[in-house]
């Protein structure tokens, strides 16, 4: 579980995607354009493959302002996605990239 409290990635956000991993469960948060404003798209996805090669009805996004309590949210997102459906996570866990 991501800890809010040690979870800071907001400045480098803004320059660069920012990723991570989590029993069976990856994630991004990069800064992209959402109309007239930038904000914090954030995906998470199964292992084995990055996420340019895993098929996009195996991602789910969501967006969040581009702020601190954006990140907050973002957190508790992908805290919660791991969550409900960790049994889904943890299945994927060790896959072989060879079987994705």
């Amino acid at each position: 579980m991501l800890d809010k409290e040690t979870f800071h990635p907001l400045n480098y956000i803004k320059k660069e995607e920012y990723s991570g991993s989590m029993d069976g469960m990856r994630y991004m948060l990069g800064r992209v354009q959402s109309g007239e404003e930038d904000v914090i798209k954030v995906t998470v996805w199964p292992e084995p493959l990055g996420l340019y090669h895993t098929p996009e009805q195996m991602q789910s996004m969501t967006e969040v302002p581009l702020t601190q309590e954006g990140v907050e949210q973002a957190a508790d997102w992908i805290n919660e996605q791991y969550e409900t459906r960790k049994e889904y996570w943890l299945e994927n866990l060790h896959k072989p990239w060879t079987e994705a």
